[in-house]
């Protein structure tokens, strides 16, 4: 086999690969206003934070629509910088009640789903341009009766494995100060309570809600 020699430098210019989840109506669809030349894929009904942002997008409403928008984005990457994909927690819970429709065992209705989804979340992951999915916020206890927050997804296999396959992981919250003002911002460094991860280290554990200025900070392409 020929050895084809890499160096870390040249990582980020496949794209930063993102994961942000939190709660309805906490502004994660309106994120997708501030990526370098995105496209979006909606599974959500929710576009009316971002009329008028001009911003193109695909409706996925089945497996086979994500699978098309997937071949057709790989041919057109040229044209994006960005591809957000909104959110997979919808587009998780299209595929599992198509599977439960063809099959009588929910157990294999569950396995279908966790692999087409993993293979799915791979593919667009490795499409070489800035990569964010949004999910929906799920209260978690571990084995101790501790809360944990992090992403939704039907299924506790695919729902835990889902942080691993991204670079940053951030919790989308609404805050308040010491004033009662109400502020909103990016959790990127993970406790007790919040899942997230920061693997560029190059993150405050606090951000702004602004991908495109998480990006340069983090050291990508922005254009």
């Amino acid at each position: 086999m020929a050895i084809n020699l890499k160096t870390t430098s040249s990582v980020a210019a496949t794209g930063v690969k993102m994961l942000v989840y939190g709660q309805a109506g906490a502004g994660k669809t309106t994120l997708i206003k501030t990526m370098p030349n995105p496209i979006l894929l909606s599974a959500e009904a929710g576009l009316l934070s971002i009329n008028g942002a001009d911003i193109p997008y695909i409706e996925i409403g089945s497996m086979a629509d994500l699978r098309e928008a997937y071949q057709w984005l790989v041919e057109n990457s040229k044209d994006f910088s960005s591809i957000a994909i909104d959110s997979i927690s919808e587009i998780a819970e299209v595929v599992l009640n198509y599977e439960k429709k063809n099959t009588k065992d929910p157990r294999q209705a569950y396995g279908s789903m966790y692999e087409q989804m993993t293979d799915l979340i791979r593919a667009f992951r490795d499409i070489p341009m800035h990569v964010l999915v949004t999910a929906k916020l799920d209260r978690m206890t571990d084995e101790l009766g501790r809360v944990l927050w992090g992403p939704s997804m039907p299924g506790t296999k695919i729902g835990n494995q889902l942080p691993y396959f991204f670079d940053e992981v951030m919790a989308l919250r609404i805050e308040k100060d010491a004033d009662g003002n109400t502020w909103r911002g990016l959790k990127c460094v993970g406790d007790s309570s919040w899942q997230a991860k920061d693997r560029s280290d190059k993150l405050d554990e606090w951000e702004a809600p602004d991908i495109g200025q998480l990006i340069q900070k983090i050291g990508g392409h922005n254009g």
